[in-house]
C-alpha cells in the first residue's frame, strides 16, 4: 500500500501562501473601495498585460470563453460564416461560432504537435470555398497545452484568404514563438485565467490581447453591452462580459510570480522528458517554440489500457487526466453541425480521433519538486 503523500495535478496552495500577505492586502483595498467592476486594477491589469506579452491592447473579460466570443461579435462573424478550428481542443472553442451562430468546420491536427494540423486546414478551407454555401471567415488556433501553434504560416493562410485569424492561447499565456509571445501573433490572441491556467485567479476571468486600437475600442464596448462613451449609449448590441475587479487585482498579485514559474514549469517538463523518453510519446519541441507547459500531456503506447494506468498511478498516489477524451466531431453538440459544414460530409479526422484515446496529462505546476516529478515518472513506468 502506498503511504506517501499524494501529489497534486495542480497547486495553487504553494502559490499562494508565497503571496498570501499581498493578495489580502489587495483585495482589503478593494473592498475598501467599493470599486467592484471595472475598477482601476482592471486597467492596471490590462497595462501590465500588455506589457508583458509586448502588443499594443489588452482588455480584461469576465472568461477565456467571453474573450473568444467578443473578438468573433467584433468581426461581425455570425449565420452564413464558416469558422475552422481544431476537432481536438476544448469545447469553448467550437462553441462560440456555433453560439453566434456560425458553423465550426473541424480542422485533425499533427499528430506530434497536436496543434492544427496545416495541410488539413488548407484542404476544407478549398472545400468550403467549392461548394459555395458557407463564407470562410476565421481561423481559431489552438496552442495546445502550452505549444504555440506554427503562427507565421496561419497568418500566412489567413492572410491569403481574407480570414480573422484569432488565437486561442488559453491554456498558454507566457509562451512565445521565434522570440514574440502570444498576444503579438494573429489578429487577436484570447486568454483565459481558470484557477489552473499558467495564469490563474479564483474565480472566472479572461483577457483580450492585440495589437489593433480599434479592435481593443470595440472589444470593450462589446464587453459591457455595446456601450458607448456613456453608460446608456448603446451603440451595438453586446454581452456582459467584464472581468470582476477581485479577479483583476488577485491576477496582479499573481503576475509578479509568472517569470520564474515558466521557467520552473520548463525545468519540470526536461525532468519529465528525460525521464519517460522511450516508455510514452512525450511533448514535442518545436523550433522556435517557448513551451509554457499549461499541461504536461503524453501519448500512450498503441493499445494501451489507459484506465488501468490511470488506477495504477492514483494507487501510487499519482494523479492523472485526460484532455481530451472525445474530439470536438463526436460531441452531441456538435454533431448536426460538423454533418452540415461539408457537402456530403466531411473528411475524417483520424489524428484527433486517436489522441483521445491515448492522451493522458501528468500533474504539471510549478511547484513540483525533483523528488515528486521523480515518483510521477517511476508509477507511470510501472503502470505501463
Amino acid at each position: 500500500m502506498n503511504t506517501a503523500r499524494p501529489i497534486a495535478l495542480f497547486d495553487m496552495k504553494a502559490q499562494q501562501a508565497l503571496i498570501r500577505a499581498e493578495l489580502d492586502r489587495r483585495i482589503a483595498a478593494v473592498l475598501d473601495s467599493g470599486a467592484f467592476i471595472n475598477g482601476p486594477e482592471v486597467r492596471e491589469l490590462e497595462a501590465k498585460l500588455a506589457e508583458f506579452a509586448g502588443c499594443g491592447q489588452a482588455v480584461g473579460v469576465s472568461s477565456g470563453t467571453d474573450a473568444l466570443q467578443i473578438a468573433m461579435m467584433a468581426e461581425d462573424i455570425g449565420r452564413g460564416d464558416a469558422v475552422f478550428l481544431p476537432a481536438f481542443t476544448y469545447t469553448a472553442t467550437a462553441e462560440v461560432p456555433l453560439v453566434l451562430g456560425a458553423t465550426p468546420v473541424f480542422v485533425d491536427v499533427d499528430p506530434v504537435t497536436f496543434n492544427i494540423d496545416l495541410a488539413d486546414l488548407k484542404r476544407r478551407i478549398a472545400l468550403v470555398q467549392q461548394e459555395g454555401q458557407l463564407r470562410p471567415r476565421a481561423v481559431v488556433g489552438v496552442d495546445l497545452f502550452g505549444l504555440p501553434a506554427d503562427w507565421p504560416a496561419l497568418e500566412a493562410i489567413c492572410a491569403e484568404h481574407g480570414l480573422f485569424a484569432l488565437d486561442d492561447a488559453a491554456q498558454a499565456f507566457g509562451g512565445a514563438l521565434h522570440g514574440k509571445r502570444l498576444g503579438r501573433w494573429a489578429h487577436a490572441a484570447a486568454l483565459s485565467f481558470y484557477p489552473t491556467k499558467t495564469l490563474g485567479c479564483y474565480g472566472d476571468g479572461g483577457a483580450i490581447l492585440t495589437d489593433d486600437a480599434e479592435r481593443a475600442e470595440l472589444y470593450r464596448q462589446l464587453r459591457t453591452h455595446g456601450e458607448g462613451k456613456s453608460r446608456y449609449e448603446v451603440l451595438r448590441t453586446g454581452m456582459n462580459g467584464r472581468l470582476d475587479t477581485i479577479q483583476a487585482t488577485i491576477l496582479l498579485a499573481k503576475l509578479s510570480l509568472l517569470e520564474e514559474e515558466l521557467k520552473s514549469r520548463a525545468r519540470i517538463a526536461a525532468q519529465y522528458g528525460e525521464g519517460l523518453r522511450g516508455a510514452v510519446q512525450v511533448p514535442a519541441a518545436t523550433p522556435g517554440a517557448d513551451h509554457a507547459w499549461g499541461l504536461y500531456s503524453v501519448l500512450l503506447p498503441e493499445g494501451t489500457d489507459r484506465a488501468r494506468v490511470q488506477e495504477a498511478c492514483k494507487a501510487a498516489g499519482v494523479p492523472t487526466a485526460v484532455y481530451y477524451p472525445k474530439p470536438l466531431h463526436h460531441q452531441p453538440a456538435y454533431a448536426a453541425a460538423h454533418a452540415g459544414s461539408i457537402t456530403g460530409g466531411p473528411p475524417p479526422l483520424p489524428v484527433s480521433e486517436m489522441l483521445c484515446q491515448r492522451i493522458m496529462s501528468l500533474p504539471m505546476h510549478p511547484y513540483l519538486t525533483e523528488a515528486e516529478v521523480g515518483r510521477v515518472v517511476t508509477a507511470l513506468r510501472a503502470a505501463l
